[in-house]
């Protein structure tokens, strides 16, 4: 018989080999998820035995799905953003650590605002960072909205997920045509478009190629287009002085930039990521 301790270092020892360079958070995460404990609870349990045969199955099935080259997040069900749980599936893209700088940024413009302001999330997803933004300033009203209808789901569980259905709503609205009628004004906009221009999809990560959407990736040939259709076509929902929050590619800040600024956009600023890329452009609308 094997200990919950025993099971960790064979699974964590596999995905090293496997070379996935998180292997120690995903050992964690992937055996909690199938033996349904917290990882708190798996660390109490590292010296009792497991003697369920249907849950020694149950981890290995999960360790060979993420070793067949599954995300973890889409293997459990769940991945963590600004704090938050988010429920994930193959309808969205996971979260990632670079997108909590355009959540950051967004709750700093608006933490100290005496009015309620309203946000729109667009291409929300999952609705991570309308929910982050939520979470953190109570009092703004945060309108999720993402063409798939799958991804709209999930942003309706997320917002259960994490009591935030009273100040948050999510609707189906396509960036790339005009906003939905009766939708009305927003003191802010922001938005993880699709920035992965065509030609680079079939270099991605089999991970990232085979499993997330390809229709939350392809931003057209030169990875710009929903910047263009955003910034022309929604301006029309932003209120004068009010925000537009965009997350951008390596390389893409210059021209995003300037897409914006052709728009009606001033004070135009960069925010750069952990790994020192230009990752949220920040634009103020002309009043």
């Amino acid at each position: 018989m094997k200990t919950y301790n025993d099971i960790y270092l064979s699974a964590r020892r596999r995905l090293r080999a496997a070379g996935i360079a998180a292997h120690d958070l995903e050992a964690k995460l992937i055996i909690a998820f199938a033996t349904g404990k917290t990882r708190e609870d798996l660390l109490n349990s590292n010296r009792l035995y497991v003697t369920d045969s249907n849950m020694l199955k149950a981890i290995d099935e999960s360790i060979e799905r993420r070793l067949n080259g599954e995300p973890t997040a889409y293997i459990v069900g769940e991945w963590e953003f600004f704090g938050l749980p988010m429920i994930v599936n193959e309808s969205v893209l996971i979260p990632r650590i670079d997108t909590e700088i355009l959540a950051e940024q967004a709750i700093k413009l608006l933490k100290h605002r005496a009015f309620k302001m309203r946000v729109l999330d667009l291409c929300a997803g999952c609705g991570c960072v309308g929910l982050a933004i939520a979470s953190n300033v109570l009092s703004s009203r945060i309108v999720l909205a993402d063409i798939s209808e799958q991804a709209v789901a999930v942003c309706r569980a997320n917002m259960l997920r994490n009591r935030l259905s009273r100040n948050v709503t999510a609707i189906e609205a396509d960036a790339l045509e005009a906003p939905p009628a009766l939708l009305g004004s927003f003191d802010m906009i922001v938005c993880n478009p699709p920035y992965i221009p065509t030609r680079v999809i079939e270099s991605l990560d089999p991970s990232v190629r085979l499993y997330e959407p390809l229709t939350a990736l392809d931003g057209g040939p030169d990875g710009l287009y929903f910047y263009r259709a955003i910034a022309t076509n929604w301006v029309s929902s932003l209120k004068q002085g009010g925000h537009l929050l965009f997350e951008c590619g390596a390389g893409q800040s210059e021209a995003v930039c300037e897409i914006m600024s052709d728009s009606g956009f001033c004070n135009i600023k960069t925010h750069k990521d952990t790994l020192e890329i230009e990752r949220v452009i920040v634009g103020c609308l002309k009043g």
